[in-house]
């Protein structure tokens, strides 16, 4: 039987939940699927099982994992539920039963219960286990072929407390680096660093402060430093307690970006000063001598939450622009430089991995073209070269919403940027999905080809690529 939604902005069009779980085993394809593109594309993003309990937000919906399969020209796609605590939990009682931000709106029933999270914000793929992340929870694991459900992945029980959904991947070492906020329980101020080798074994973990409780959600490394932003989307259990927002924007408390040798420990983390700004993800960073270089998605203020007095974000300043941050380790003073790179409404920003955390060349980003933008959605992709300052874009009309670009090199001793931009694209005119692949050199010269699905991906975050 259909489950009927609230008629909710985060619950319709392109963010209408996806109620089937399905298998196709040749999608029709548009155009070519290169023949030396082979491994699996993954999407991960909140798909609600059930109308929530109460008001709704985007970030609480189930975890759906979205996997299109390519190879020798074709590609196969399957979908399936994260089948974390939550969602069994609700599955058996047909309805709703937790909130994602205050629990002491849950169902009576499952008071006292421990989740393992809702597995919805990305998915990736290292030391030979498929992860679907988010923020509040240890990772969630995946077969990789089948998306069966393996249950939650605690690196052999040596993981404490939450991992970001955001893991940078030493290109160099193979390293997995990770961060967690609220690591001394549910809105504090104790957050935690997290090294993984390339097999997957725990080596490194260590805890600090913050100067004060908030939503971290990505954060950045080079080779040589790990930059951790804390900017005042904050969280408050008083707050909650007396049903004001959980996380809420606080300007005044101003940004704090704290960078650490990653030779040196906690203890050497240096915080540097800022306006009152947000940052959901970052594209990437290197370090030049005394200088470290962080190229990021910014806001004037958060979007997707309220003021601290319950007012709504002013939409004019919720829209993020790609911006480079500058800081100057030999310095005496607390402040940074920051710069506009693009003056569109971008988001999403990714880089050739292989060149994560070093002096790189190529980004690319999903951004807004339009005068009069609609929604949240991305009407294109964009490609800048740093060395030129040059910015190239594939754009299509208002009926179509891309997700973030993830980058394909077509070998793996290709140069930077020669490859393949993947993505996601609804269109809103047939209610459908496909899958969109373009030359990453020549964005603007339109698709390769299309894999087209017959139902909707729903707007979602982030995904990944795994190799054959």
């Amino acid at each position: 039987m259909a489950v009927t939604f609230p008629d909710h902005p985060d619950l319709i069009g392109g963010y209408a939940p996806l109620q089937i779980e399905s298998d196709t085993a040749s999608l029709r394809i548009e155009g070519e699927i290169p023949r030396d593109l082979n491994g699996s594309f993954y999407r991960n993003g909140p798909n609600p099982q059930f109308a929530p309990r109460g008001d709704y937000h985007w970030f609480g919906g189930d975890g759906m994992i979205h996997a299109f399969h390519v190879e020798n020209g074709k590609v196969s796609h399957l979908n399936r539920w994260a089948r974390t605590i939550k969602w069994d939990m609700e599955n058996e009682a047909n309805e709703s039963l937790f909130t994602i931000f205050n629990p002491t709106q849950n169902d009576p029933r499952v008071a006292g219960v421990t989740t393992n999270g809702v597995a919805n914000t990305n998915i990736v793929w290292h030391g030979g286990k498929l992860l679907a992340l988010a923020e509040s929870n240890a990772p969630f694991e995946l077969d990789p072929i089948s998306l069966e459900s393996k249950g939650s992945w605690d690196f052999d029980d040596k993981l404490q407390g939450p991992m970001t959904a955001h893991p940078k991947i030493d290109p160099e070492t193979g390293e997995m680096l990770f961060f967690g906020y609220n690591a001394g329980g549910i809105i504090s101020e104790k957050m935690s660093f997290h090294v993984v080798d390339k097999e997957g074994n725990l080596t490194r973990s260590e805890f600090f402060d913050a100067p004060y409780a908030a939503m971290v959600h990505d954060f950045i490394a080079t080779k040589d430093h790990v930059i951790f932003p804390i900017m005042p989307l904050t969280g408050s259990m008083d707050r909650a307690m007396r049903g004001a927002p959980v996380y809420a924007w606080e300007p005044d408390k101003g940004s704090y970006i704290g960078i650490m040798p990653r030779s040196g420990t906690a203890e050497n983390i240096r915080w540097f000063k800022g306006d009152p700004a947000y940052v959901f993800h970052f594209m990437n960073a290197h370090t030049d001598g005394d200088t470290v270089i962080c190229d990021v998605c910014e806001y004037d203020e958060a979007p997707f939450f309220p003021h601290a007095d319950g007012s709504k974000p002013n939409p004019l300043k919720s829209r993020a622009k790609l911006k480079r941050w500058t800081f100057d380790l030999s310095g005496t003073t607390d402040d940074y430089i920051v710069e506009i790179l693009d003056d569109s409404i971008s988001e999403f920003p990714r880089l050739d991995d292989r060149f994560a955390g070093l002096k790189y060349r190529h980004g690319y980003f999903a951004c807004n073209t339009l005068s009069d933008p609609v929604g949240r959605g991305y009407n294109a992709l964009a490609h800048i070269d740093h060395n030129t300052g040059t910015i190239k874009r594939y754009e299509m009309s208002n009926e179509f919403s891309s997700s973030e670009p993830v980058f394909v090199p077509k070998k793996s001793s290709a140069a930077e940027g020669e490859g393949y931009l993947m993505a996601n694209v609804y269109d809103a005119t047939t209610d459908t999905s496909h899958l969109l692949i373009l030359d990453a050199e020549n964005i603007e010269q339109g698709p390769i080809g299309k894999a087209m699905l017959e139902h909707r991906v729903p707007f979602g975050f982030h995904g990944n690529w795994r190799p054959l």
